[in-house]
């Protein structure tokens, strides 16, 4: 059984998502604090954190960045609907959505299961997959969930994985943000938007070392992604 962890200082609002995920089939953990959150972390097996920002012994972001370090599990912001810089920043310290307040239970639930369907799909061995990829110094070990630059381990989240697995198995292919966005949430319950897919790419060339004269992830603009074969 998949396990949520629910991380806001709001009794209420945990509580009533609490009741939701549970009417969902989820086992469903709950934190106040960064303290308590961090030792649900890792005392327990979570498949899932929603992480809201503002908390009495810290910040949500400083926690998604911390999970990152040690755990993949998806990660989804609780963000004041006014504050799109939360939205960005959430993603700079490694969530892979956000949502924001107020917000419909249904639509958390549905949020969540996209991301856990969509990790569990890539975290699945499939025999029309091909195992790894390799182009110029970069490795992608499907199987192993586990990118590598020059010899170099990445530490990709799991939507960075995602995406990069995507675009190699459509390399060759110019992606539009758009069909990246869908192929990753899936649900067209989601407001459409490319700033999320623009800041999951920079993200990735970051880390792979790839912003000035990008080798892997190249731009057509107005178009989309593509990655040569």
């Amino acid at each position: 059984m998949e396990r949520v962890l629910i991380v806001d200082d709001e009794k209420e609002i945990a509580d009533l998502l609490g009741v939701y995920f549970e009417n969902e089939g989820f086992e469903v953990s709950t934190a106040a604090t960064v303290a308590e959150a961090w030792h649900k972390i890792t005392s327990e097996s979570i498949s899932i954190a929603l992480l809201d920002i503002m908390l009495p012994d810290g910040d949500g972001f400083s926690l998604c960045k911390k999970i990152r370090e040690e755990y993949l599990f998806p990660v989804i912001m609780l963000t004041a609907k006014s504050e799109e810089m939360d939205k960005i920043t959430g993603l700079t310290f490694g969530a892979d959505d956000y949502v924001t307040k107020p917000f419909r239970p249904m639509e958390v639930v549905a949020r969540v299961k996209a991301q856990l369907r969509r990790t569990n799909r890539y975290n699945r061995s499939q025999e029309h997959e091909e195992d790894s990829y390799m182009n110029d110094g970069l490795v992608l070990n499907v199987k192993a969930h586990e990118c590598f630059v020059d010899g170099h381990l990445l530490n990709l989240t799991p939507t960075e994985f995602t995406i990069l697995q995507y675009l190699y198995e459509h390399r060759g292919e110019v992606v539009s943000a758009e069909d990246l966005f869908h192929e990753i949430w899936k649900d067209e319950y989601f407001e459409k938007g490319t700033n999320t897919i623009t800041t999951h790419i920079r993200h990735l060339r970051e880390k792979m070392n790839d912003t000035e004269q990008p080798r892997y992830i190249k731009t057509v603009w107005g178009v989309g992604y593509k990655i040569e074969r």
